[in-house]
């Protein structure tokens, strides 16, 4: 299956605003991420204005990292504003099976008509009403695990689920793509599924479809950490280099590289 043979021009000619709702861990990772492929990034989580910036946003996302019930009530009127505005929006549920109050959060989020949901196995699993073994925000569970649930659960709630790990899968219920690329320092780094996450809302501030935004934002993370880990020693390093490795990704160079079928 080809990616999108001109995400990443379409992507940087638009520079999309990706209005993010996150977690503290990972809000100048994310943003740095954001404007290293070419977007624009904001972080504005305020219940007061939330609803009424993602107005000015071409994307949302929406990451439930360090939940808390104020910055909940300011996700769900940031997505019921995004959907009345027709800015599409993408879902993290980031331990979604640790605790009831997490469980019930993304159970209504997910409910909220997300475009695209971005998730480890274990989430994606909680998220589908099965027993995820997660362990805090790491998955336990492979992506093959989850495959299954994921494409139950794009069907149910009508949006693409994307679920990542050693291989990824995009589904939209009926399709499913498969991006292989990747590298194990990913997971010696803070917030790249987070990354993940956020490209994806790049992708479709871009205009991609959800199903195309959401794999070839998984490829070029996927491509990028490839080309960091050749050049780093270490996690410092990567983590700079996964930066500098979005920054120089062309379309040209993800095409040969990635491995989507």
């Amino acid at each position: 299956m080809a990616i999108v043979s001109d995400a990443l021009a379409r992507l940087r000619s638009r520079a999309p605003l990706v209005h993010n709702i996150t977690n503290y861990v990972v809000m100048n990772t994310t943003a740095n991420a954001l404007l290293a492929i070419g977007a624009s990034p904001a972080m504005v989580h305020a219940e007061e204005e939330a609803a009424e910036f993602v107005r000015l946003a071409q994307a949302l996302v929406v990451n439930i990292g360090t939940l808390s019930a104020s910055w909940l009530a300011a996700m769900e009127a940031a997505a019921g504003a995004a959907n009345a505005a027709g800015v599409p929006w993408v879902l993290d549920p980031v331990a979604a099976g640790a605790t009831v109050f997490r469980r019930s959060a993304s159970a209504r989020l997910a409910e909220l008509r997300p475009a695209a949901i971005r998730a480890n196995a274990s989430e994606i699993l909680a998220l589908a009403g099965q027993t995820g073994a997660g362990k805090g925000v790491d998955s336990t569970d492979t992506t093959e695990a989850a495959r299954e649930a994921a494409r139950s659960l794009a069907r149910r709630l009508g949006t693409v689920v994307a679920v990542t790990g050693a291989i990824d899968h995009v589904t939209d219920g009926s399709r499913v793509a498969s991006v292989a690329n990747g590298h194990v320092m990913l997971t010696r780094v803070t917030g790249t599924g987070c990354t993940a996450t956020a490209l994806v809302g790049a992708f479709l501030g871009a205009g991609l479809p959800a199903f195309d935004a959401s794999v070839a934002a998984l490829a070029s993370l996927g491509v990028a950490a490839e080309f960091a880990a050749e050049r780093s020693s270490g996690p410092g390093g990567f983590e700079t280099g996964l930066r500098d490795a979005l920054y120089r990704l062309d379309d040209a160079a993800l095409a040969a590289r990635a491995r989507v079928t």
